[in-house]
């Protein structure tokens, strides 16, 4: 089913924490983490999802043989193949690493992205992955035909896999590797000297721009729908028609169905009290190939190579008061800059002022700013933006913008690409030969990673949390940057 939800928010303000729990305690003891409780602020934890899309979970390696990486005088045995994500609220999806020298974490939590908040940014040859994706395995699930066109005389699945992935490394890292099984190595060839530029696919669903704001009485917006799926539906909660609130269209009609291009708007009752709302939009669909998918802890980058009909979902918020100033804050990772791009429109009568990293900023009254926080890479980051009327914004997740990282190898000298070990399953119901990542064991890159986040804290590079003070309406909000 498709369904569209507002929610108004009127719950407490939340403390902001950061992402590593150890470091947590560490900040609250010392008093870095702060802030007083507000009745109006919009509750919740938001990654910086800028495209909305499909939200999933990675299980494992699916179909997958070998490969060799030479880099730096030695030779070194990966597992390349075929993971498999299974959507939240429905449906599955089939993914390769564009990521090589990273663990996956098994279970991780991915988003769907668009190529600039990922180490596709700027890489020339993106394209051409979407296209090897395409016209290879599993799109291509002929292996007959395909064997044909590579000069391979036969194709497991396992080879597929294998060939997919490494001809998608050569692009996507720029590594020198190759497929362990002989008809692997000539589709890896066949793939990347065929490959043409591809443009990057839309997203699955998205609500565009993911913020408004203005006064009671008008209609906030407008919100436009981006979507693949034939349709979504509008069903408001009980909660927001009891506030008054209610998602309309241009003309001030309910809105009942949208599409793509449908343009959506909060109807906020004139006698309404400061406070904002959240509109969630959801369909089902498949997404498509190519879309890139991230994850908010240090796990493999991924991209797309299949999807069932699955559930996606995008937000908006809305922010409203009489007076003062009125921010609507959006965010996206930008790699890049390498930071991530906070943009804030200010619809209020009066300037709007923050801190980031120490310094100040104002957006006039009825302006729109954009600040870039740089961060370095692999640093996690938790923070928090609070405004006058309530408003608040958390973002968290950890800048991935490069495909170069710490490596763990196992005993038998096979570096594994997820740091757990499941049991390969095959597509289709077919078996699927390889390395079993059972028998190589896990990786040890889990503890190593935590080790060098802990590092930069100490070097003053780690996580960032914002906290600014509540001021009135009439002096905007200004505060002070906690600090990771």
């Amino acid at each position: 089913m498709f369904s569209v939800f507002t929610r108004v928010a009127r719950r407490g303000r939340s403390t902001a924490r950061i992402a590593a729990a150890a470091l947590v305690s560490g900040l609250v003891a010392a008093g870095a983490i702060s802030g007083a409780g507000s009745a109006q602020a919009l509750d919740g934890v938001d990654g910086v999802k800028e495209q909305g899309g499909a939200s999933a979970v990675i299980s494992g390696l699916d179909v997958h043989g070998t490969a060799v990486v030479h880099e730096n005088g030695t030779d070194e045995k990966v597992t390349a193949g075929l993971f498999r994500m299974t959507v939240d609220g429905g449906g599955m999806l089939q993914t390769y690493c564009i990521d090589i020298h990273n663990p996956t974490q098994t279970d991780a939590r991915y988003q769907e992205t668009s190529w600039s908040g990922t180490s596709l940014s700027g890489n020339k040859d993106a394209g051409r992955i979407r296209w090897i994706l395409q016209n290879s395995y599993p799109q291509v699930n002929d292996l007959a035909a395909l064997a044909r066109k590579a000069g391979a005389r036969s194709l497991t699945e396992a080879d597929a896999a294998a060939g997919t992935q490494v001809a998608i490394w050569r692009y996507s890292d720029d590594a020198d590797v190759e497929a362990v099984s002989p008809a692997a190595e000539k589709l890896a060839d066949y793939l990347q000297h065929s490959a043409r530029p591809l443009a990057e696919p839309r997203a699955s669903l998205t609500l565009t721009p993911q913020a408004v704001s203005g006064r009671p009485g008008e209609r906030l917006g407008p919100v436009r729908v981006r979507t693949n799926a034939d349709a979504v539906g509008v069903t408001p909660p009980a909660e927001a028609a009891a506030e008054g609130v209610r998602i309309v269209d241009k003309k001030g009609e309910p809105v009942t169905a949208a599409v793509d291009g449908s343009s959506l708007y909060f109807d906020i009752p004139e006698d309404a009290d400061a406070g904002s709302a959240e509109l969630a939009v959801q369909a089902s669909t498949t997404v498509p190939v190519g879309r890139a998918f991230t994850s908010d802890t240090r796990s493999q980058t991924q991209i797309l190579a299949g999807s069932s009909e699955s559930t996606v979902s995008a937000s908006a918020t809305a922010t409203w008061a009489r007076q003062g100033a009125v921010p609507a804050l959006s965010a996206h990772k930008n790699c890049d800059k390498s930071g991530i791009d906070i943009t804030v429109a200010n619809t209020g009568d009066k300037p709007f002022t923050f801190r980031l990293m120490g310094t100040r900023h104002t957006v006039p009254a009825e302006a729109t700013r954009t600040v870039t926080i740089p961060l370095q890479e692999d640093q996690a980051y938790d923070f928090t933006i609070e405004g006058p009327h309530g408003f608040e914004k958390r973002l968290r997740g950890i800048l991935d913008c490069r495909t170069t990282s710490a490596v763990a190898t196992t005993d038998d000298g096979l570096r594994t690409q997820t740091t757990t070990q499941p049991s390969p399953a095959s597509v289709g119901g077919t078996g699927a030969s390889g390395t079993d990542l059972a028998e190589t064991g896990a990786s040890n890159a889990t503890p190593l990673i935590a080790g060098a986040a802990i590092v930069l804290v100490l070097l003053g590079g780690a996580a960032l949390i914002f906290v600014r003070r509540k001021k009135t309406p009439a002096d905007g909000a200004a505060g002070t940057p906690g600090e990771e």
